[in-house]
């Protein structure tokens, strides 16, 4: 009897043993299952990260692409602006200049006077820095009685660099002991009437350069004496006598 009891036990802890050890494979399979999904998960965030990745360099090359066709498209709007020969430049004088006063080789600086046009665009503006030449200057009796002052243009400040100009020089000259009129010539055009002053001899008084006032068809002026004065603020009108080309 007692030895069906033992035989009875050992077969329950034989078959619990059978049991528990069954029961284990199931844990690690759900360990692997666990592992194969947190793989996939990452997988599935590393295609994401590489989407937006691409799609990221896809937008930065697009842009890239505008931004020269843009550049391009600007380059080719902003051809040079050409002010052809025999255009008039007028400038406004920063200092006075004379026959007297003045002596050859001796620069001087102004400013453009009124826009320079292009067709419809300003080429050169207003206010815009120009720098000359005096080029001859004789005072009353060193020049067969009477006194000569020549000018030059030699460049003008666009966009902020010294542009060098071809110009027609301006000589002034005053002609016959006792006579009170001045002869203006430069390169065969006349240069117009010097207007107001110069009777005066006062500085800073306005000399235009208007066709006509009373000046006479040949450009000529009264001064109120033998020299010739341009008082500082006086308007020259020079005219290139070759095209200018301004980049913008």
């Amino acid at each position: 009897m007692r030895s069906r009891a033992v035989l009875l036990t050992l077969s329950l802890y034989l078959a619990f043993a059978v049991l528990g050890c069954t029961s284990k494979p199931a844990t690690d399979s759900s360990t692997d299952t666990s592992n194969t999904t947190a793989t996939d998960t990452d997988s599935t965030s590393t295609k994401s990260k590489g989407a937006r990745k691409g799609g990221k360099e896809a937008r930065e090359r697009k842009e890239s692409k505008e931004a020269k066709e843009t550049k391009q498209a600007q380059e080719v709007k902003r051809e040079p602006l050409v002010v052809p020969a025999g255009t008039a430049v007028t400038v406004s004088l920063g200092s006075a200049l004379g026959s007297k006063l003045s002596q050859a080789g001796q620069t001087f600086s102004g400013s453009v006077a009124q826009d320079v046009l292009a067709g419809n665009a300003v080429a050169i503006p207003k206010g815009a820095t120009v720098s000359g030449t005096v080029t001859d200057a004789k005072a009353l009796g060193k020049f067969k009685g009477g006194a000569v002052l020549a000018v030059r243009l030699d460049s003008i400040s666009l966009n902020g660099v010294d542009t060098p100009v071809q110009a027609t020089a301006k000589t002034f000259s005053e002609k016959g002991k006792g006579k009170r009129t001045a002869i203006l010539t430069g390169g065969g055009a006349a240069l117009g009437g010097l207007i107001g002053g110069l009777a005066g001899g006062g500085k800073g008084a306005a000399i235009g350069l208007a066709a006509g006032a009373g000046a006479g068809a040949g450009g000529s002026a009264l001064t109120g004496n033998k020299e010739i004065v341009l008082p500082a603020e006086s308007a020259v009108s020079f005219e290139l006598s070759q095209a200018l080309e301004v980049r913008q």
